[in-house]
């Protein structure tokens, strides 16, 4: 982040997290923050204002679906580097082309889909990621502040897999949210302050009653996993109210993540339109969206953006997707965390095989081609955000209409 203070809520047993003041404490230093301005203390502040605090100003958020940097990606990266290709540039290789993009925005926000790990022992299931904890430094290289941990690979080498990556983040100073050591802790946000502004990341994995992944992916009361619930949506709409409660209290800006979704599919299931809106009934801010590996709708309700699926970004679970269309959504909040308007940045999400996994920004026939697939799969909800508008199709005329 480029100008945040980070306030982190994620508790951890080997690197203790500091819990947040009642007020909001001036930022500390650190390798991504601003350093304090001068004249800021006391003595220097006139006297009508004796708070020498900077007024809180709007703030971006940018955010990218799916990132694995294990499996194909470890893969590629170890074959570069054994022909020689420099560590420094192979950190770079990812994010690459879309930092200067990202680096633009007070936040940057990914869903990071394996768990660092060499240990452990594999979860049975269709597919199993992980990537050696030196790849941490991937995320570093790519200026990610923070991640979401709750989706369905977070847990394919078990506990132990979990565990080394809440470790291997703490060494980074990544802060994560959506997963723990047990419930509590998965349920518990990210909450970083931004340039004077406090938001609040909450994550969850859910797949409504398709739900193939097995159950110890999920956290419980003693045991580590992601936040969610198996199948139950009931269950799920409480936890959110609770967990956006909690949030609300501490924080201007409150943000969901779900991963959630059928894959391959551009338009959303029911249940993920129920839990968006009653994620933002409930007080939240906005709500983001990933697992279907493909762009799906973006929402506009009740005053505020619903993101379904960013689909793949730096992912290296697939050497060639079939669907080469992603997108960065950018969104920005006013000074008192009040949604004000969105970006959508198209991307093609990689080159293969010259450039495999290596997401690169768009412009001309292939960005509206990615503009007019989001429109096309927000038609069904009740309204698509208004950047999206100019690219939705027409209403038939009357004489067309008429003649079919």
């Amino acid at each position: 982040m480029r100008h945040a203070a980070l306030l982190l809520l994620v508790l951890s047993a080997c690197h203790p997290r500091a819990v947040p003041s009642p007020v909001p404490p001036p930022a500390e230093e650190s390798g991504r923050q601003s350093p304090a301005p001068e004249g800021a203390g006391p003595e220097a502040a006139p006297a009508e204002a004796p708070d020498a605090s900077p007024p809180a100003r709007p703030v971006s958020i940018i955010v990218g679906g799916d990132v694995t940097l294990g499996h194909n990606y470890q893969t590629h990266y170890d074959a570069e580097l054994a022909k020689g290709r420099p560590r420094e540039a192979l950190m770079e290789y990812g994010f690459q082309e879309v930092k200067p993009l990202t680096d633009a925005a007070d936040l940057f926000v990914v869903n990071l889909e394996c768990p660092f790990t060499e240990r452990g022992e594999k979860l049975p299931k269709n597919f199993n990621f992980r990537a050696k904890p030196e790849l941490v430094g991937i995320l570093t290289a790519g200026g990610v502040d923070v991640v979401s941990l709750a989706n369905n690979h977070l847990m394919d080498y078990g506990a132990q897999g979990l565990l080394d990556t809440l470790d291997t983040l703490d060494a980074a100073r990544i802060p994560y949210f959506g997963a723990g050591r047990n419930m509590a802790e998965a349920r518990r946000p990210a909450i970083l302050t931004v340039e004077g502004q406090r938001v609040a990341l909450l994550g969850y994995f859910f797949l409504g009653t398709r739900n193939i992944e097995p159950a110890g992916v999920y956290a419980t009361e003693t045991t580590p996993g992601v936040a969610g619930h198996f199948s139950d949506v009931v269950v799920m709409e409480q936890m959110l109210r609770e967990d956006i409660a909690a949030a609300r209290a501490q924080a201007d800006i409150v943000l969901p993540y779900f991963h959630w979704g059928r894959e391959g599919t551009y338009t959303p299931e029911p249940y993920q339109i129920q839990l968006a809106h009653a994620a933002i009934d409930a007080g939240a801010s906005g709500v983001l969206g990933a697992h279907p590996h493909v762009l799906q709708a973006m929402e506009l309700y009740q005053g505020r953006p619903v993101v379904y699926s960013l689909g793949n970004f730096v992912f290296g679970g697939n050497w060639n997707p079939r669907d080469k269309r992603g997108a960065l959504w950018k969104g920005h909040f006013g000074p008192d965390g009040a949604y004000v308007s969105s970006e959508v940045l198209p991307l093609r999400t990689d080159r293969f095989p010259e450039l495999p996994f290596q997401p690169v920004p768009v412009t001309g026939e292939a960005a509206e081609a990615v503009l007019r697939l989001l429109a096309e799969s927000s038609e069904g909800v009740e309204r698509m955000l208004p950047e999206l508008e100019p690219w939705a199709r027409p209403p038939p005329s009357p004489e067309a209409r008429g003649r079919e």
